[in-house]
């Protein structure tokens, strides 16, 4: 059985309610582990933590400049939006740029995850669509490509479609991680998830973040990608969330991306660093705290120096638990050992 390490605790007055057990890592572009905690080497599935990866084909093709996809649409393209009414506007303006509409899309429909989107969808007497599945700006990238190269995009969330193929290879050349159809799951979207080692997907972001160990186009493929998501980090999440809260603040000194069951990861690309983190129960409360303390640990000067302005990471890796009348009834900390 895999080793885990105690990630995040839960506290209720003055005693530890819950503990998040997992495994965690901080590896640099040439796969060196710089600090981990659990078994680094066991697999697991990256969910939509890599979308970024998969947006790099998009770019690196030139399709991104062919097509002249804006900042927000480059940044939808590695989302999980909560599905507001921005989101799901730029989404459909990615597929109307090659000409298709909302019926492309294969990722299926849910309502907005972001409850209050939901509510006014609702009040207004409308259904939610495909465009506001969180995964939309993924799957409209993809399409973009498809069609940009000549590629009927029909069916591209299977394996064996030609898009799928290539930006799995992309997958694999950046984390240095086969991708292997007996580690082959089916994500919540419908598309090909594969289950890697979790320093491996550190090292991809390491190199994500820094271009170190990627061709030059890919590198710059990178930086455009990062740049697009640092100029609109609302489109990465949306209202309350996470990954947009520390990147409205920290800007192009960190990339961070959630996944669902509780993985996350971060490229810090002045620090040529990579994390990655998994909490074995999947909960991402767990993973926001760990995350936070991690990057303060391993952020460097310029970075912590622009975190202290706002406080961004201390509220983010200590955050309060409150009842349904707002008071403030315990805390959910990241475990010290993350921190020291």
């Amino acid at each position: 059985m895999e080793s885990v390490g105690l990630l995040a605790e839960v506290t209720r007055g003055n005693r530890v309610e819950s503990q998040h057990f997992g495994r965690a890592v901080v590896v640099d572009a040439t796969g060196k582990v710089v600090w981990s905690c659990g078994d680094h080497e066991a697999v697991t599935y990256p969910r939509s933590t890599v979308k970024a990866l998969l947006g790099l084909e998009l770019v690196e093709s030139g399709a991104a400049e062919r097509l002249h996809l804006s900042a927000a649409e480059l940044a939808l393209t590695c989302a999980s939006h909560g599905g507001e009414a921005a989101h799901a506007d730029v989404a459909l303006r990615l597929l109307q740029r090659v000409g298709r509409g909302v019926e492309a899309l294969e990722c299926g429909t849910h309502w907005p995850t972001y409850e209050p989107a939901g509510r006014a969808l609702s009040g207004a007497g409308q259904n939610a669509c495909a465009l506001h599945n969180n995964c939309s700006g993924k799957h409209a990238g993809l399409i973009c490509l498809a069609c940009d190269s000549g590629v009927d995009p029909k069916g591209y969330i299977a394996p064996d479609h030609l898009i799928q193929k290539r930006v799995t290879r992309v997958l694999e050349e950046v984390t240095g991680a086969a991708h292997r159809e007996d580690e082959r799951g089916t994500d919540g979207c419908s598309m090909p998830t594969y289950a890697i080692p979790l320093n491996a997907l550190a090292q991809g972001f390491a190199r994500f973040g820094s271009g170190a160990g990627l061709t030059a186009d890919r590198a710059r493929a990178a930086q455009v990608l990062r740049e697009a998501v640092a100029q609109e980090p609302f489109m990465v999440a949306g209202t309350g969330r996470y990954d947009t809260a520390l990147m409205k603040e920290l800007g192009l000194g960190a990339f961070i991306k959630m996944g669902a069951e509780g993985v996350m990861i971060a490229a810090l690309p002045d620090e040529g660093l990579g994390i990655a983190i998994k909490v074995n129960d999947g909960a991402n409360r767990a993973a926001e705290v760990a995350m936070s303390a991690l990057i303060a640990r391993f952020g460097g000067a310029a970075l912590l120096e622009k975190a202290a302005q706002s406080g961004v990471l201390e509220q983010t890796r200590h955050q309060p638990l409150r009842n349904w009348q707002g008071r403030d009834v315990g805390v959910i900390r990241a475990a010290s050992n993350l921190s020291a």
